[in-house]
Order: structure tokens, then C-alpha cells, then sequence
């Protein structure tokens, strides 16, 4: 079933000579059924972390099952078939293991010389993987994959708005686009802006190039969200300038700042057919970003785990919300963190939910003794257990996820005033279904504690109000005294840095 292009925002008639806009309209049919694989490899990977992400902690989807996932069943709606290589995801946390990932690139390149002669490649990537031993793991990734498929195969690439960019990545690809809102409510538009460009480029025949600046600023995602200014600000007309001529995709990213590599920064990338107008783009957007590098801030009061527990004690309202930003596995912390629960006991506050420790022992024990039953327990500091130390507590069982696989096993325990949940595997516990499905409501409690940064759209109206604890961890939020080796120099570090726009046209483009 064809379908209708995001593109038909951009000038048609620009991007191909040979197709008017109304031609475009009626969307003609391709001169000949183009092979497009897919295929990439996804995670966002904090430098500080000390743990790995082995082979059993990440998700492989291999052929058919790619296409048969829900996050890929937009690929159906195209009238041309997709061509399914692999797709692994090791979510965020600390850097994937050289072995694994090794072993993943291996297969996926074995896959993808399996499926050849290919028109187009479609990438389905974050753009924060860091592996041990490398850097620039993407521009690894997609050297790779030009060496197989030739230099006429077009490549184009999907990333969240917390992926970095590097020069690597920029010649080895002909098309890129990012995520527009943070919190990632536009997760399907910005891979079918990928497809789109992708398809819409070889059934026109158009050859599409990438014009990169980089923005030497590293911000916290919880400080650049779009939901306030001046982020909302500087990310509200992206589709205006998409409109321009020449131009296919307008992305800018804030960067994964918990990565210390030289790539580690903001940028704009402007995919499309003229390089002139793209590096005007580039350079307006990048010096604007850049002005307002000061501007940026967290959307929620800020303090101390103790400032934090203290403040949300005396508020008459509840339930106060407050994120351990620190430890938040969405973000690439560890989630096993014991910190915030000393703080909490001894603070001696009751009437408490903390929601998301990792611990498969504790998770186990509380299966192997069942619900109603009180048992001494060690909780936390499973992972890592330098960070912080276990916490050993007398704790009742309240509820057990009726999980068949114990990768899934989730727990409810309670004991001195507080209910925590224990989870057997890292995951997040950001939404409120996330604590409806364990059968605790967060509304019932005074105090209710999230491994998180900002708040998923479903807490945000149950936050009365929302603070966030500054607390320590893989991706600690005091950026500007955060370990920092190996960036090139780059603003809050150094806070006098001059900084003038200097876009960057691809080789690919030149090569066309």
C-alpha cells in the first residue's frame, strides 16, 4: 500500500528536475523495484559507567522479525519491499563490549553481502554507541557497510536527538535525520522521515548530500528538552526550513554528553541537493544554538538528594515526584543505586514509592519465598557495587509479575514505610502504567521517587510538584564537573570559548 511522504513539506521540484509538484502528487511508480536493505545497530552508551553490555544484554532482531516488530511495521505500508538484515538494541547503559559487538557487525555485514546488489540502505540507529576500545563506533558501523554495498548505494540514517556526530559518519552517509522532541514523542515521524528520503530519492533518481556543523556545547538532555525555552524555541520551525529549497531533512541534536569522545557535542545536520543553501542552514541554526548555549536550564527545581527529600517533606501536596536523575537507566545509568534509599531512611520519611532498583537476587529471592512473606533481604549495588553499597532490610513481599521468563521478573516489597520495585533486568520505571501493571497507584503516596530525568508525559500531571535530585551516577547531571579527557575543547568546560559556524560538506556530496 503506498503511502503519503513527509516529504511533500519539501520543494519536490527542487529536489528532482524531472518531477514537477503536482507529478509529484501522483507519486509515479519506481522505474524498477529498487532493493533497499535494513539494518543498524542502537544504544546509548555512558563512558562512565563500569558496566558492559554483553551478547546476552542486547536485543538482536534477525530478518522477518525485524519487519514483524511493532517499532518497524511502518516499512509495510511502503510499496516497496524492505529487505531485512538485523537490528540489535542494547537500550542505554554503560559501553557495549568489543566482542559482542564484533560478533553483531560480522553478522549483519554477512547478511547484508547476502542481499546484494543494493539501491539504498536504511539505518535504524540512536547515535550515542560507544564501544570498548573504539571511537566513533557509528562511523565504524557505516564505513563498514559502504565497504559492502559500493559508493552508489545510498545510505540514510535515523538518530535521536542525543547522538553525536562526526565527520566519519558524515561521508559514509547520503541522508540523516533526528528526533524533534524530547521527551521522544515523534519516534515513528522521524523514521519514516528516513524512509521517506530514502525512497523519494531513488524514485527520482536524486543523489542527496549531508552538510554538518558541529556545536562545540555539552548539555544534559534533562537541561535542552523541547517542552520548555530554549529548546522549544529552537526546535519549533525545523519543518519550516525543511520547506526550502534544495533542502530534504533539517536535524539538530543536543549530543550525548556522557560520552568522552572528541565527537561528543551538539550539531546540525542539512540533508539535501544543494550545498550552498544546506551550509547557509547549517551555519544559521549552529551560531543560534551557540548564542543561546547559556539559556539552557532544568525544567524542574534542582538540589541535593537531601535538599530534594527535605523540601518534599514539608510541601503540604502530594505525591511530590523526584527523579534520581543520576541513576537513570533511561539515560545510561545503572539503576541499582542505593543512595537515594539511605537518604530516604535516614530522613526517616514514610509513605514512599521508589520505583526502579535492578537487582535479580533480591527480584529472585522475593519469587522463591512468594507474596505475603517477610524476608531479610540485600538490595542494590548488584552492578555496581563501587558506586554505592547494598542496603540490607527486612522487607514483605507485596506483589509478583506473573512473568514466565525470568529476565522479566518484577517485584513489589515494602518495609520501614517504603514500597520499592525490584526488577531482575534494567529497564525504566518512567510511566505511570509502568507502576498501574504492579498494582501500586503513585497518587497514593507522599513521596513518590523515580530513577529518571525529566518526566514521562503520563507523571507529568500526577507531579504535585516535580523536583529533581542533582544525585551522582553513570550520568551524573553536574556537567561542568564531570570527568573530561578526551572532547575537544568545548562550552561548559571552557567557558570563554569563541566558536564561529565552519559547515562541513561531505565527501559523498562532493563526490556527486
Amino acid at each position: 500500500m503506498q503511502r503519503r511522504s513527509f516529504l511533500k513539506s519539501s520543494s519536490v521540484a527542487a529536489l528532482a528536475a524531472s518531477a514537477s509538484v503536482a507529478q509529484a502528487q501522483i507519486v509515479p511508480p519506481f522505474k524498477r523495484q529498487p532493493r533497499i536493505a535494513v539494518g543498524g545497530i542502537a544504544s546509548e552508551c555512558s563512558t562512565y559507567s563500569r558496566i558492559r553490555a554483553r551478547m546476552e544484554n542486547i536485543r538482536i532482531l534477525r530478518g522477518d522479525a525485524v519487519l514483524n516488530d511493532e517499532r518497524f511495521s511502518f516499512l509495510q505500508r511502503y510499496s516497496v519491499p524492505f529487505l531485512p538484515t538485523l537490528v540489535a538494541n542494547a537500550g542505554s547503559g554503560g559501553p557495549i563490549a568489543r566482542d559482542a559487538y564484533e560478533a553483531i557487525k560480522a553478522e549483519y555485514l554477512q547478511r547484508l553481502r547476502a542481499l546484494l546488489p543494493l539501491d539504498g540502505v536504511y539505518l535504524p540507529m540512536h547515535g550515542a554507541l560507544f564501544v570498548e576500545g573504539m571511537q566513533d563506533a557509528e562511523g565504524d558501523w557505516y564505513a563498514a557497510t559502504r565497504a559492502v554495498v559500493g559508493p552508489d548505494c545510498l545510505l540514510s540514517a535515523s538518530y535521536d536527538l542525543h547522538g553525536n556526530i562526526s565527520q566519519r559518519i558524515v561521508d559514509n552517509l547520503d541522508a540523516i535525520t533526528a528526533y524533534r522532541t524530547a521527551p521522544h514523542v515523534d519516534r515513528v515521524e522521524n523514521t519514516m522521515r528516513a524512509t521517506d528520503m530514502l525512497t523519494h530519492c531513488l524514485r527520482y533518481g536524486i543523489r542527496p548530500g549531508i552538510v554538518w556543523a558541529t556545536i562545540p556545547v555539552g548539555l544534559a538532555g534533562e537541561q535542552s528538552s523541547t517542552e520548555w525555552d530554549p529548546g522549544r524555541r529552537l526546535w519549533a520551525d525545523l519543518s519550516e526550513y525543511n520547506r526550502q529549497p534544495g533542502v530534504l531533512d533539517v536535524s539538530q541534536l543536543v549530543g550525548y554528553v556522557w560520552a568522552d569522545e572528541p565527537r561528543s557535542a551538539a550539531s546540525v545536520v542539512v540533508t539535501g541537493i544543494d550545498p550552498a543553501a544546506q551550509a547557509r542552514i547549517a551555519a544559521e541554526l549552529a551560531q543560534r544554538y551557540w548564542d543561546a548555549r547559556r539559556e539552557f536550564k532544568f525544567g524542574s527545581p534542582t538540589g541535593s538528594i537531601e535538599e530534594c527529600i527535605a523540601k518534599a517533606v514539608a510541601l503540604p501536596t502530594k505525591p511530590v515526584v523526584i527523579s534520581d536523575s543520576g541513576d537513570n537507566p533511561g539515560g545510561g545509568g545503572n539503576a541499582d543505586q542505593t543512595i537515594f534509599l539511605q537518604a530516604i531512611q535516614k530522613a526517616g520519611v514514610k509513605n514512599v514509592l521508589l520505583g526502579g532498583m535492578t537487582d535479580r537476587p533480591a527480584t529472585d529471592a522475593c519469587y522463591a519465598a512468594g507474596v505475603g512473606k517477610t524476608i531479610p533481604l540485600s538490595v542494590g549495588a548488584t552492578l555496581d557495587p563501587v558506586e554505592s553499597r547494598p542496603v540490607r532490610v527486612n522487607a514483605t513481599v507485596q506483589y509478583l509479575s506473573p512473568a514466565t521468563d525470568p529476565d522479566e521478573r518484577e517485584a513489589v516489597i515494602a518495609f520501614d514505610g517504603i514500597t520499592m520495585t525490584l526488577a531482575t533486568t534494567r529497564r525504566n520505571y518512567h510511566a505511570a502504567e509502568a507502576f498501574r501493571s504492579l498494582k501500586l497507584e503513585p497518587t497514593d503516596f507522599k513521596i513518590v521517587v523515580l530513577k529518571c530525568g525529566y518526566l514521562h508525559p503520563t507523571m507529568k500531571p500526577l507531579a504535585n510538584p516535580h523536583l529533581m535530585a542533582l544525585s551522582p551516577g553513570a550520568i551524573n547531571q553536574d556537567i561542568p564537573n564531570i570527568e573530561n579527557r578526551n572532547r575537544v575543547p568545548t562550552f561548559p568546560w571552557v567557558q570563554d570559548l569563541r566558536y564561529a559556524p565552519r559547515p562541513y560538506r561531505s565527501t559523498r556530496f562532493q563526490r556527486a
